[in-house]
């Protein structure tokens, strides 16, 4: 059954209404990404928080949906600003999600540059783990990022997360279904890989208690394990044996080749893996659960919840 517009305008009265009794101050915060692993649960936090959003989506289809769910939206393009300057409207804070793109750095320049001269006060920017070091080039276009909201006036909050356990279904489950198996270039190495709920928890707390402007934070699972290791944890959860096996770094670039990723962007993953493989990304920090009250998700739950679907 639709929902008449005039229906939903009320409803959205409402909510802005009752959000106001809850968050005193705060008209509007704008999601970017809002389809993606992260976005979406941002989404559905600031939703069960009762919290006044507006998301944006780089699919026009994507924000038709959310529209027809009663869900305010945008449809965004960092190439274009003025798309930018639309969505962020009315915003007091936005929740900036760069695309992974060739031009990263400039794209999320646009972002903040549109930011303020819509008038958002502060942003919370989604980063990555280690980019205050600049030892990977992922780090290095990130903290670019970051560099150019530090010299916005804009407040600013960086959530710098490890990888993602969700990389496990956006990477690896076609090999696994097909092969039972999973590739990297890692090696042996240790990662502390985060729930990206988890991490949508402290953006949801970023951009909804004060306190945050002038905050990085580094995100982590409560434990860092090999690949070896997710491997045993994914076979327990799917039922049968998954391997993980690891090949040399040249090895793993031809395969993204053949899979029709840009040379350039395969660089930036097997750089990462280099990172991965000295061992630097198995820190543990305190950060999620200091933030949220909570410890952060364990990937042997992670594995259990999503892994039958990869069965």
């Amino acid at each position: 059954m639709s929902i008449a517009p005039s229906a939903l305008a009320e409803n959205r009265r409402t909510a802005v209404a009752e959000s106001e009794l809850t968050f005193p101050g705060l008209n509007m915060i704008c999601v970017t990404g809002a389809g993606g692993n992260i976005g979406s649960h941002v989404v559905g936090q600031l939703a069960s928080a009762g919290a006044p959003f507006r998301t944006a989506y780089f699919s026009e289809a994507k924000a038709n949906d959310a529209r027809a769910r009663g869900i305010e939206a945008a449809t965004i393009d960092y190439e274009r600003p003025e798309t930018l300057r639309a969505a962020f409207q009315g915003c007091d804070k936005a929740f900036l999600l760069g695309p992974n793109a060739l031009n990263q750095t400039q794209l999320e320049v646009n972002a903040v540059e549109a930011a303020k001269a819509a008038g958002v006060r502060h942003v919370v920017k989604l980063s990555v783990m280690g980019a205050d070091e600049e030892r990977f080039e992922l780090a290095r276009i990130h903290r670019a990022g970051e560099r150019a909201l530090e010299s916005s006036g804009l407040a600013w909050t960086f959530l710098r997360p490890n990888s993602f356990m969700q990389n496990v279904e956006t990477f690896m489950a076609e090999t696994i279904r097909v092969e039972s198996a999973f590739y990297s270039a890692s090696d042996d190495a240790k990662v502390s890989h985060v729930d990206v709920r988890d991490i949508a928890a402290v953006a949801v707390k970023a951009l909804t208690d004060p306190g945050h402007e002038g905050h990085a934070y580094t995100l982590t699972g409560p434990e860092a394990l090999s690949y070896d290791e997710m491997a045993n944890a994914l076979s327990q959860a799917i039922g049968r044996p998954v391997s993980h096996i690891s090949l040399a770094p040249e090895e793993l670039k031809a395969a993204m080749l053949a899979e029709g990723m840009p040379e350039a962007l395969a660089d930036r993953m097997i750089d990462l893996e280099r990172y991965f493989r000295e061992g630097s990304a198995s820190r543990v920090t305190e950060d999620i659960r200091q933030l949220t009250g909570r410890g952060p998700r364990r990937f042997e739950q992670y594995a259990h919840e999503r892994g039958p679907a990869l069965g």
